[in-house]
């Protein structure tokens, strides 16, 4: 018998970790990598949070906290949400946690007995899913196709609705897609969910500051008021400010929701570090002229690769409507020979010959659940991009027709 619990059988080890070990490991051995699997800003953090957290340490505000993090911050994060997106909240509707993972993990455990379903939007997240079975519940996985834009349709949604569900986790803009929710697309799923009141939504807003040309992001409680009491939303300090290894995400919802996950984290990580704290209090109230302009580097950058791989063989690639990320079709280059005789039978196995044969990394789409895709990041300066492009379509061209 094994020692490991039986949920440990339906844990899937995260493929973009995957990736990034073996990306440096060649990396260590003196390989030439270009890292575009990991989903993390090449920008600085901000100046007002990197300061924030240094004065933290020189004033000694290195002891515990409560669970619910420090007043200030989530006076910061009330206002954020009334200031970008029209929700109100009160100070006890605030959950502040070791980033945005933990707090949808918080959630899941708070609120998912066994048998509960949660409706998980495919291409998703690689950890919605098994956050979901370690609080003991069950993934509906919904498959949104690239011809409606990797967008959840509002017919599928009302297919999938059972009395075991509990949740739908929409994430907008998205990682891995990039794709964002319009204020119609959102009314005409939340058309759907308030024929059915036992269904809650766990709104991932993570990337909203990342969207491009006139959209304009909106968060569902904002687009559908109705939907306020049953929506929790997640965000973070990670992408926005550049602020991953700092670890801070945060929630809104409802003040009974709140107090649960408040108490779960009780139990697990008390609190995040008080510094992390101070920092992100900073960001949020500090200046915040640096998110547009950062926009207007992801966004050039975005259009450079978009149409770098779309003049690639094997490849095509719509350009998304936000986040740092493009999800490209390789369905062309399955059945393909490699250099050296492999056949590229999936997106998996096309990933690990651009490692390999490009020192290209990238991750396969059938860790988010979609195939056949890879997921490309281009947080990355416009140097890296460009040789990246570079070397993808030289092994791309290589590749050659099976006999």
């Amino acid at each position: 018998m094994s020692f490991l619990a039986n949920r440990m059988t339906q844990i899937v080890p995260s493929p973009i970790m995957a990736m990034v070990a073996r990306a440096n490991a060649l990396a260590e051995a003196g390989r030439s990598i270009i890292d575009l699997g990991i989903g993390e800003p090449d920008f600085p953090t901000v100046e007002s949070a990197k300061r924030a957290g240094i004065a933290a340490i020189e004033n000694d505000k290195t002891g515990y906290t409560p669970s619910a993090g420090i007043r200030e911050l989530r006076q910061a994060i009330v206002s954020k949400f009334w200031r970008e997106n029209g929700v109100a909240y009160n100070l006890d509707q605030i959950h502040v946690a070791a980033g945005g993972k933990q707090a949808i993990f918080n959630a899941m455990l708070a609120t998912v007995d066994a048998g509960d379903e949660v409706i998980v939007p495919a291409p998703y997240w690689a950890s919605y899913p098994d956050i979901v079975r370690i609080a003991g519940g069950t993934p509906v996985i919904l498959t949104c196709h690239a011809d409606h834009g990797f967008k959840l349709q509002p017919e599928a949604l009302e297919r999938a609705i059972t009395p075991r569900t509990k949740w739908f986790v929409l994430n907008s803009p998205s990682n891995p897609t990039g794709a964002a929710y319009s204020e119609r697309e959102l009314r005409a799923l939340a058309a759907v969910l308030l024929n059915h009141p036992h269904v809650h939504v766990l709104a991932d807003d993570m990337y909203e500051h990342l969207v491009f040309g006139t959209f304009q992001f909106r968060t569902m409680a904002w687009a559908e008021p109705k939907l306020y009491p049953r929506t929790l939303i997640v965000n973070g300090v990670s992408k926005a400010y550049s602020m991953t290894g700092w670890r801070l995400g945060f929630a809104g919802g409802t003040s009974e929701l709140i107090r649960a996950m408040n108490s779960i984290q009780g139990h697990s990580t008390t609190h995040p570090s008080s510094i992390t704290q101070a920092a992100a209090t900073a960001a949020l109230t500090g200046p915040q002229d640096d998110l547009p302009l950062r926009r207007k580097i992801f966004e050039a950058r975005r259009d450079y690769i978009v149409k770098r791989l779309n003049a690639m063989s094997h490849i095509s690639c719509t350009a998304p409507e936000g986040a740092f990320y493009v999800y490209p079709s390789v369905g062309e280059a399955l059945g393909h020979v490699a250099p050296g005789g492999k056949v590229i039978e999936t997106d998996t196995d096309l990933c690990a010959y651009l490692l390999e044969h490009a020192g290209v990394s990238t991750v396969p789409g059938s860790g988010f659940g979609l195939s056949p895709f890879i997921r490309i990041s281009y947080a990355a300066s416009e140097r890296a991009l460009e040789e990246a492009c570079d070397r993808i379509e030289a092994a791309l061209a290589a590749l050659q027709r099976s006999s």
